[in-house]
């Protein structure tokens, strides 16, 4: 097979590299830069064909590190921070890992792999490396209290939403996400950028969010994504003033109206829209309707090589953009015998539109009744002093699990929480059944969420 045939990233690279650049809060440089050095302390021959876990601490170094040994290597693990130690062991071995590419190399001189390599900024290379092979990506799920599952895609599947998208931006967009790029939300948009002729801003774990705004604010992101938690937070900050984004996506988590509406508000110039993708399926859909859900039109139809359906009442997924296997001794299967994922995410069919209700293993069960956390929080939200919300259960001697809810005002809310808690909890009455409306609301100053971006989940 010739090199031309085999799908990486330096094959694939916008032709036109000029002045498109990749930057985090330390360091800015150049892609063209970046193809004309190495960042490996080491040659990149000595992880030919090795099963490689890319532990670098940084996103910066995980970036310039995806671009010189894709198409080296035979599989590539992402590796994010937020993975709990105790489960490293058991990833490589589940991966087959041989080899690691790291900047911290003393946190693996136990590690049982034959080769440790460090990465760090780039220098000037003559020798370029050799594409041998289409590497198999691999990426960690996330939203799980246990060891994560592995899951396989190719790098061809991972750009075919970019490649099919061919919507021409005008002037290079600069991209940026809240995501990590280790994590497949984040990859998404650092493909995009990479491989769809743009710049990237990478965010920084720790870096306070009006800081962050601003440097995305001078370095002209016109593209950024995150999800509906980032969103929301992002506009409680009252940092958005000179934030002008022409380009908004949410993805992740369900978008509700109130959040989408919020965007609009802050935003009224930018494209906003929420994407339905996970690790295992994929890219799926994207809405711009500026609405909640997704038309019942896109289910049954093979859209753009994308066709989905739904099976007692779970959106599954069937393309090629889906991912390959999960990887283990003891996985189980991805797809389904037809080849579609089961998304876990429970739909419902109003009129004609679906509506996202919540995760199949996220729900409450409070007298043998089904409840979804993610429906009452769509109503709650709609208030115009909630900023955030989240529901949760607790444990009851009478029905097994009580309904409960800690929200997030704005300012114009402080100081009349009786009042809104009434109001709260008249909007739950008229709009869900009793079983559903919270037993207790608490008012919080924050909630906690996740590394990958969602609204921590847990009982009380």
């Amino acid at each position: 097979m010739s090199t031309r045939e085999i799908f990486t990233l330096r094959n694939y690279l916008s032709p036109d590299l000029k002045g498109r650049t990749i930057s985090d809060l330390r360091y800015e440089l150049s892609l063209t830069g970046c193809l004309q050095t190495t960042c490996l302390a080491g040659s990149v021959r000595e992880l030919s064909g090795r099963s490689v876990l890319l532990a670098a601490s940084g996103q910066l170094l995980s970036a310039l590190a995806m671009i010189e040994i894709d198409g080296v290597v035979a599989r590539m693990l992402l590796c994010p921070p937020d993975v709990n130690p105790d489960h490293i062991e058991t990833l490589i071995d589940e991966a087959e890992i041989d080899a690691v590419v790291t900047d911290q190399p003393h946190r693996w001189v136990d590690a049982d792999v034959d080769s440790i390599l460090t990465v760090d900024l780039p220098k000037p290379t003559a020798v370029r490396p050799k594409t041998e092979r289409a590497t198999q990506w691999l990426m960690l799920t996330s939203g799980t209290s246990g060891v994560p599952k592995i899951v396989s895609h190719t790098l061809e599947g991972l750009c075919g939403p970019i490649l099919a998208d061919g919507t021409s931006h005008g002037t290079a967009p600069v991209w940026a996400t809240f995501y990590d790029i280790r994590r497949y939300g984040g990859l998404q948009i650092f493909l995009r950028a990479i491989v769809g002729g743009g710049s990237m801003v990478l965010s920084e774990p720790g870096e306070p969010l009006a800081d962050q705004v601003s440097r995305l604010a001078a370095h002209g992101v016109t593209h950024i994504s995150g999800t509906p938690s980032h969103w929301r937070k992002l506009l409680m900050s009252g940092s958005v003033s000179h934030f002008s984004p022409r380009y908004v996506r949410l993805s992740g988590e369900i978008a509700d109206q109130a959040v989408l509406d919020g965007l609009a508000r802050a935003f009224p110039n930018a494209s906003i829209g929420h994407a339905f993708a996970s690790t295992e399926a994929g890219v799926g859909f994207a809405v711009t309707d500026g609405r909640e859900g997704f038309p019942a039109s896109l289910i049954g139809q093979d859209r753009n090589g994308v066709e989905m359906k739904v099976v007692d009442g779970s959106l599954r997924i069937r393309s090629k953009r889906t991912a390959q296997a999960y990887i283990g001794k003891s996985a189980a299967a991805l797809t389904d015998p037809d080849g579609f994922v089961d998304t876990g995410d429970l739909v419902e069919l109003r009129g004609d539109r679906y509506y996202f209700v919540g995760r199949r293993g996220g729900i409450i069960n409070v007298g043998g009744l089904k409840v979804h956390p993610e429906e009452i929080e769509a109503v709650i939200n709609r208030h115009q002093a909630v900023r955030m919300s989240r529901v949760k259960s607790r444990r009851s001697p009478i029905t097994g699990s009580i309904v409960v809810a800690d929200v997030v005002l704005g300012a114009d809310g402080i100081g009349r929480e009786k009042d809104i808690r009434d109001e709260i909890l008249h909007d739950c009455l008229s709009r869900l059944a009793s079983y559903k409306v919270p037993a207790l609301i608490r008012f919080v100053e924050a909630l906690d969420v996740t590394p990958a971006g969602k609204l921590a989940r847990s009982d009380a």
